[in-house]
């Protein structure tokens, strides 16, 4: 119960905050570069070290990316019903095709699951990050490409290797076995800068929320959000019947699928410059919407 009062408190901390003005405008974005670069990577050092690597882990690990290239599918399959554009079709991938895994995907996840379905939870996000990071940036630089000159692998490559969450991610598959990361100094030190990630996260997701004018692009907010919360979650689980695994890590795997779009995808897309305005509606009332059918599929589940 106490997880739900975090997100709730953390929440409509931002929501108010920024509804009364009391912080800067676009306060968010340095909050989000503090998640970035300091809490996710502590988070990833401080949990990945410790996952006991096994062949079940293979879902989860596939999961991300089986909802990004179903997620492609389906926008093509949309645009035979109705006119998508390049830029568009681009805004619609990075934002269904990627969950919040991290920002309400840790504090949901561990509240239904427990730290066991944190720790899987997590690996989900690395695996998140890493598509977010490779195929996520090339469809935003595509999308967004004037002509060819734009679309250079070689940025694509810098941005893949120097995006935070991708380094940590590799350096805690590697340092644990230089450095003793259960030692109690480390470990306590990930943890801190870790623990401020959640109620950050959330408090940045409740000051980007916004839900004016979306009746004009209600059928695309319709569509997006019933691939996101109900299409993709039935897939990993019409998925895994070919997958010989334990049904706790079934559960948190269409779980972690069920999930709201992910804030750091729609930012990208924000920064390239793809439908900012539908990005942020469809991630505002996915959101509020999430929290509900979440709990249906844990429920069902």
């Amino acid at each position: 119960m106490e997880n739900f009062i975090i997100i709730a408190i953390s929440i409509l901390s931002g929501v108010f905050l920024k509804k009364f003005r009391a912080l800067p405008k676009d306060s968010h974005k340095i909050i989000n570069l503090w998640i970035i670069y300091v809490a996710l990577p502590a988070i990833t050092l401080h949990n990945i070290p410790k996952m006991q690597w096994n062949l079940e882990l293979l879902l989860p690990i596939a999961m991300p990316l089986i909802v990004f290239i179903a997620a492609f599918l389906f926008i093509q399959l949309l645009g035979r019903f109705m006119y998508l554009g390049k830029s568009l079709k681009g805004a619609l991938l990075l934002t269904i095709g990627f969950s919040n895994l991290s920002f309400l995907g840790f504090p949901l996840t561990e509240a239904y699951y427990g730290k066991q379905g944190l720790q899987l939870a997590i690996l989900c996000d690395q695996v998140g990050f890493i598509t977010l990071s490779s195929l996520g940036i090339i469809t935003a630089s595509y999308a967004s490409a004037t002509d060819k000159s734009d679309f250079s692998g070689i940025s694509i490559l810098k941005k893949l290797i120097i995006f935070p969450p991708t380094i940590a991610f590799v350096l805690a598959l590697v340092l644990p076995k230089i450095v003793n990361f259960n030692g109690i100094a480390i470990d306590v030190v990930l943890k801190s800068f870790g623990g401020t990630m959640v109620p950050m996260a959330l408090f940045s997701v409740g000051m980007q929320l916004q839900f004016k004018h979306w009746k004009s692009d209600k059928l695309l907010l319709v569509a997006a959000l019933s691939y996101k919360l109900f299409l993709a979650p039935l897939l990993i689980m019409l998925i895994s019947g070919f997958f010989i695994i334990d049904k706790f890590v079934i559960q948190v795997s269409v779980l972690e699928a069920a999930m709201a779009p992910m804030v750091t995808s729609v930012i990208v897309a924000t920064e390239f410059g793809l439908k900012p305005k539908l990005c942020s509606m469809i991630l505002s009332f996915g959101i509020p919407i999430s929290f509900i059918t979440t709990y249906l599929w844990y429920y069902f589940l």
